[in-house]
């Protein structure tokens, strides 16, 4: 059964009558009938979302509007024939209520039908309708040639610059765009909610139009409270359009500096920012880490580093997956001039660094890609006098950040790697770079290139200046001519990859709000080498 049929069909439980949860969900009896109206059900305001998923697992997430018990079952056909039950966990206040399973075991490869219930832990024998949900698996990284062709969608930057929900424009519906060319997954890079950008009720647009938002009380102001950081993920999740591709794809997440406030690192003061009560910068990153750790469909890290967003999520033989975390590690904004490496020029970090470099090194994926929350050469100000991302504005020899990014790369070179492709957003436009040795201040690296997608519903911006210590050259970009501009002039942008099975080619494509294509291009796969080979273009 075609898996978008499968989603319009309606819910397959449920009904007026209801019985235990006990015994239905977890023996499939029957049991006597509790009949009670919907509106006494728990609720799922908020959908159902699947991610990180591998070939033997996937998370799957949803929020209650009380304390309730969080059940599924899954099975490999919309019939939900032999259909296998989990016993999910209490969603309680103390995680606003949400609540998520890592599914494991999961047959490699496949496509995978579940649907979530809810038991109302005030009467157990109450249960609330169905929500049904679809995701689609990796296969198993074997050695042997892939049987299928990878497509997966790329951006960043939701909700931002206060262009929220409007409904009567058809609300965030470049997700529908994206959930429309039917990927493998959707990886989020950052930015997922603009807590420090507050939405008020009506934006006056420059034809003289309004652009006219869907408000809450918590995304009206800044967000400080644990409350206020939560609502700007609920408030995401009132769009149609991102329930839908949530419920249908699986998502990857990562998450830059929006989460929290603008720009923030060690160096970030709020003292003079009257829109803040609260000034202390570290209790602001722990509350907003908390909420962006209950609404990530992420699959938890151990307890050692528990709120850990770097990752490795193999996705069969053709890819391998490194989500990065360029924001929690990093020294303070300078001015990024340092000739020598510091705690100040930090910004992944050694041990990030360690374990993404091992990774690699390991991969026995045709393509590694790496996904950034910042671009690496591209400059971004944080003021007059400080850099925000790695790029300092000079064109020289490395300095300050990109003393880690130089020591990264000569690695990735030494080690014969091959194959890496940066994808990123961030700055609010889209964006094709080539990354030439030849061309570079700093030439000990092999030749790569980095895609640049967004914004996903938020203000355009751009083009950013071109920093080429690293030789990074402009071979596309597509940007608006006005700062913040809204999403109805249409730029707003995402990316999709399609790797090749046959000949294991890489094709990005940037796309538009309408799902046109605005740039293509294919990469031939190119061999692993040996330490000290030269390396081929």
């Amino acid at each position: 059964m075609d898996r978008r049929l499968f989603m319009a069909r309606g819910a397959l439980l449920g009904g007026a009558v209801v019985a235990p949860a006990s015994r239905v969900w977890a023996q499939g009896a029957a049991a006597p009938a509790f009949i009670t109206r919907d509106g006494m059900r728990p609720q799922m305001a908020h959908g159902i979302q699947s991610g990180d998923p591998k070939a033997d697992g996937a998370v799957i997430w949803t929020r209650s509007d009380r304390p309730a018990r969080l059940w599924l079952e899954w099975a490999t056909t919309a019939s939900f024939a032999n259909a296998t039950r989990v016993r999910g966990p209490h969603m309680l206040e103390d995680s606003d209520f949400t609540g998520r399973v890592d599914l494991t075991r999961l047959p490699a490869g496949q496509e995978i039908f579940y649907r979530v219930v809810l038991q109302d832990l005030h009467n157990e024998r109450v249960l609330s309708e169905p929500l049904q949900g679809h995701l689609r698996l990796p296969p198993a990284a074997t050695r042997g040639r892939a049987t299928r062709d990878v497509r997966f969608v790329w951006s960043g930057d939701t909700a931002g610059q206060g262009w929220g929900i409007n409904e009567a424009w058809g609300g965030m519906k470049i997700y529908e765009q994206m959930r429309k060319t039917n990927p493998d997954f959707f990886l989020h890079c950052g930015d997922t909610i603009y807590a420090d950008g507050p939405i008020s009720a009506q934006v006056k647009l420059a034809d003289g139009n309004l652009w006219n938002n869907v408000v809450t009380e918590e995304v009206s102001k800044v967000a400080e409270t644990l409350n206020e950081f939560r609502g700007r993920y609920r408030y995401n999740l009132m769009d149609a359009n991102v329930r839908r591709m949530a419920a249908d794809v699986p998502q990857i997440w990562q998450w830059d500096d929006h989460e929290v406030v603008n720009n923030h690192s060690d160096a970030k003061d709020l003292s003079d920012d009257k829109r803040y009560t609260e000034k202390n910068v570290p209790l602001l990153v722990a509350r907003a880490t908390k909420a962006f750790n209950e609404f990530a469909p992420m699959r938890r890290t151990a307890d050692v580093e528990s709120e850990r967003v770097y990752r490795h999520l193999p996705q069969g033989p053709l890819l391998d997956l490194f989500v990065v975390d360029m924001r929690s590690y990093r020294g303070p904004n300078t001015a990024n001039l340092q000739t020598r490496e510091s705690a100040e020029t930090v910004f992944m970090g050694k041990p990030q660094l360690d374990w993404l470099l091992d990774g690699l090194k390991r991969s026995k994926a045709v393509w590694k890609v790496i996904a950034a929350d910042m671009p690496l050469s591209l400059h971004v100000a944080d003021g007059k006098e400080k850099w925000e991302a790695i790029a300092n504005g000079e064109d020289g020899a490395p300095k300050g950040r990109e003393l880690e990014l130089a020591g990264l790369l000569r690695a990735i070179k030494q080690a014969g790697i091959q194959n890496v492709v940066w994808l990123t957003a961030d700055v609010h436009y889209t964006a094709a770079h080539y990354f030439d040795p030849a061309k570079a201040r700093f030439s000990d690296f092999s030749p790569f290139w980095e895609f640049v997608s967004g914004p996903l519903n938020a203000g355009g911006f751009g083009p950013n200046k071109a920093d080429t210590t690293f030789g990074m050259q402009v071979v596309y970009q597509k940007a608006p001519t006005e700062v913040n501009a809204p999403p109805t002039n249409g730029l707003q942008f995402f990316g999709q990859v399609d790797i090749d099975a046959r000949t294991r080619a890489m094709t990005v494509t940037l796309k538009d709000l309408a799902g046109d294509s605005l740039y293509s291009k294919t990469l031939a796969p190119q061999p692993a080498q040996k330490q000290g080979q030269r390396n081929r273009v």
